[in-house]
């Protein structure tokens, strides 16, 4: 047992693999605690509550002028809905899981459709130094988006496997950066790194390629600052692991919607955002993967709610933006519940 009384583990691997070829966390992780796929999967489908806004949702446009001149030192997040945020670190920008689909699915016309239109058309994103993708979900991994931003001669971070699903789209082998747990890509020598860090989730795209690509969170090391992009997974003992390698960060970006007890080894949700917040060694909380799509069996506005109660408990600083609104670091923070007029 380590000193948090969790199982000891060896971090210290690029890639974990069974005999089938198949990537696996490093701690034992059910996709669905007790068994409880089949009726989850049924309330999902049939169950209605209050899952979608019952108005739009007030998006922020983001200013284009100001995005094109980030600030020389420090830290800006911009986040667009969802798990996608525009980062600028130390003059640098990373943009994070980027999806400007209308919906999230593998099958066009079905499936969760976004709550809002993206604050920022495509084509006004100034170009980043570098996407970083998180894993191979659709709501994080959005065909469509790769290839307009391909096309725009960006280049990709992504985890072990992912690279041969960006390969297939068209993206240049040159310009995909793909790297192992712990592996780094210098992005942009001595100005922008990015480091893969273990998470506890799973891959795939369909039922039959599960977990035959590797799940990543990613560091952002500028020349003075650092964030955590957490990506999506469960609470882990891996969490005080990258704080103490990495860490502290000046911000981490931790994901707090679609959670439930059921699948609690695979999301965080808001009191497990916060605990892993304090394990890394953050100094800004921005919630991430809440807000843009109906993917959990909760209200749409209470993994917010809950955030807000948590933090406040734990006394930590964090954000809570409109889609579209930029959030610096050592600046005012926005914490006011501006989802309550839409609950009414």
């Amino acid at each position: 047992m380590d000193a948090t009384g969790s199982p000891a583990v060896d971090w210290d691997v690029r890639a974990v693999r069974g005999r089938n070829g198949r990537y696996r966390n490093v701690e034992n992780t059910r996709l669905f605690r007790g068994g409880d796929g089949h009726r989850i999967f049924t309330r999902f489908v049939f169950e209605r509550g209050e899952r979608v806004p019952r108005a739009p949702l007030p998006v922020v446009a983001p200013d284009v002028a100001a995005l094109r001149h980030p600030p020389p030192v420090g830290v800006r997040a911009t986040w667009l809905g969802h798990s996608t945020v525009l980062l600028e670190v130390d003059g640098r920008r990373v943009l994070c899981d980027p999806i400007w689909a209308e919906r999230s699915t593998p099958v066009r016309g079905v499936g969760p459709r976004r709550f809002h239109p993206p604050p920022l058309p495509l084509a006004e994103l100034p170009d980043p130094d570098v996407v970083a993708i998180s894993h191979d979900h659709y709501d994080h991994l959005d065909a469509a988006t790769v290839k307009a931003l391909a096309a725009r001669g960006a280049r990709f971070a992504v985890p072990l496997g992912v690279g041969r699903r960006l390969a297939r789209w068209g993206v240049p082998a040159d310009r995909i950066l793909e790297r192992g747990w712990w592996e780094t890509a210098a992005v942009v020598p001595g100005e922008l790194e990015l480091i893969v860090a273990p998470t506890r989730h799973f891959s795939g795209r369909g039922p039959l390629d599960r977990n035959r690509t590797q799940w990543a969170s990613w560091i952002v090391r500028g020349r003075r600052s650092r964030v955590c992009f957490g990506g999506d997974g469960g609470w882990s003992a891996v969490f005080g692991e990258i704080g103490r390698r990495l860490g502290p960060f000046d911000l981490t970006l931790l994901e707090i919607g679609a959670f439930h007890p059921a699948w609690g080894e695979v999301h965080l949700g808001p009191a497990n955002a916060v605990r892993a917040h304090r394990a890394l060694g953050g100094r800004v909380l921005l919630p991430i993967h809440w807000g843009t799509f109906n993917l959990g069996l909760h209200a749409w506005h209470e993994p917010p709610e809950q955030l807000r109660e948590a933090a406040a408990e734990a006394g930590i600083e964090f954000a809570l933006p409109r889609p579209g609104q930029a959030v610096v670091v050592g600046q005012p923070l926005p914490t006011e519940p501006w989802w309550g007029a839409l609950r009414s």
